[in-house]
């Protein structure tokens, strides 16, 4: 049977859909289960990214749901990146992709420290313990305070010796670092508003040990529902695992191909019907799921504003988005003001469909700074414009 065909217009409206855009979720939890995901890299990102998608969105319930129900949880999973998912697809995510993360990191730290400080696996042992048991104690304890309670925490290591820029760090950020990403410690509620990264860390129990072959086809599964049709390099980007990996994923969901105007995708069995375009606009965050779900964009993306709108790692900054295309970027200039600028000349009907955005954002970000960890250069030039617009 010849493959069904699926146009870049049918994905956008796909993207829109099953996105949630625009303001399509009731809960958080609704919103973070249908991106799989949301990126968390960035504090704020998991904030904005859910004031995008909820029709009535808030800074508190977001945080009651980090923090409070506790019903989202970071992980460093997919490629090695900070997703926030929910408690009930956390096993899944952890055992397809955060427990080989965990892994590497480990292993990373091990040789970090026998270089640095020399110590040993059981030296390592100790002082993790040590860690955990000082957390335990406190309930919520800050980084700092953990190097009160455990002064080994506070060894240091030579940075680059004998480079210009030669450093010294304590060794405590990459132990707590490995213990979060083993599931040990979790990020509880940071200090400061709810854009600061300063987290507390509180004791933590690894999610469910899943079997890994079947983890993966669920992470696959779950998504081809969102992200679908995708290809296997959007496949093999997204999650971090091997090629190998992922077709034997495809096999296991009975992912059925299709044709994009790039060449072979893949969707789940049976997802070719015709999905209805509707309009919207939408301002999303630095890191967001959306432009961030694969690795071929051009459907989305024009290839020539790339430069602009990613920085030199390959991290996408804010982008203003119209029916499935982003379509320009925005910012917020040190004294709160959103700023933004469209890369095309999109008429009258869509520049005052994203200022009004660009308003509704301002009024939920209230007093608070977002300040991207990795700017993007139309950012940057955003950020030192004197007026919004």
């Amino acid at each position: 049977m010849t493959p069904a065909v699926i146009t870049d217009d049918q994905r956008r409206a796909r993207l829109g859909a099953r996105h949630l855009l625009p303001r399509l979720g009731t809960t958080v939890e609704q919103v973070a289960d249908a991106l799989v995901g949301l990126h968390a890299s960035d504090p704020a990102t998991v904030y904005l990214s859910a004031f995008a998608r909820l029709r009535e969105p808030s800074a508190a319930d977001v945080e009651d749901a980090l923090y409070d129900r506790r019903t989202l949880t970071r992980l460093l999973a997919m490629r090695r990146t900070m997703f926030a998912v929910t408690t009930t697809s956390a096993p899944t995510v952890h055992a397809a992709a955060a427990l080989a993360v965990a892994a590497k990191e480990r292993a990373g730290l091990v040789k970090h420290l026998a270089d640095g400080v020399g110590w040993d696996a059981a030296r390592l042992a100790e002082v993790e313990q040590a860690t955990l048991d000082a957390v335990a104690a406190h309930g919520e304890i800050t980084a700092a305070d953990l190097g009160k309670a455990v002064p080994a925490l506070l060894e240091q290591v030579v940075i680059a010796p004998g480079k210009p820029y030669e450093t010294r760090q304590n060794v405590s950020g990459r132990i707590i670092r490995v213990l979060a990403a083993e599931g040990r410690l979790r990020r509880a509620r940071p200090r400061g508003s709810w854009v600061s990264s300063q987290f507390r860390w509180a004791p933590a129990t690894p999610p469910t040990a899943l079997d890994v072959p079947t983890a993966q086809a669920d992470l696959v599964r779950a998504w081809l529902t969102t992200y679908g049709p995708g290809t296997e390099a959007d496949l093999k980007w997204w999650t971090g695992l091997t090629l190998g990996a992922i077709r034997k994923a495809l096999a296991a969901v009975h992912a059925e191909q299709v044709t994009l105007s790039t060449g072979t995708g893949w969707v789940l069995p049976g997802d070719t019907d015709t999905v209805e375009a509707t309009p919207w606009i939408a301002l999303l965050p630095a890191l967001d799921p959306a432009p961030m779900g694969w690795q071929g964009r051009d459907f989305y993306l024009r290839p020539e504003w790339k430069p602009r709108l990613f920085d030199y790692s390959g991290n996408i900054g804010p982008t203003v988005w119209r029916d499935g295309e982003v379509i320009g970027g925005w910012a917020q200039r040190p004294d709160g003001a959103i700023t933004w600028r469209l890369l095309l000349d999109a008429g009258t009907e869509t520049e005052a469909a994203v200022a009004a955005e660009a308003d509704r954002l301002a009024a939920l970000i209230g007093d608070a700074r977002v300040v991207s960890r990795f700017p993007a250069p139309l950012e940057k030039e955003l950020v030192s414009r004197k007026r919004p617009g």
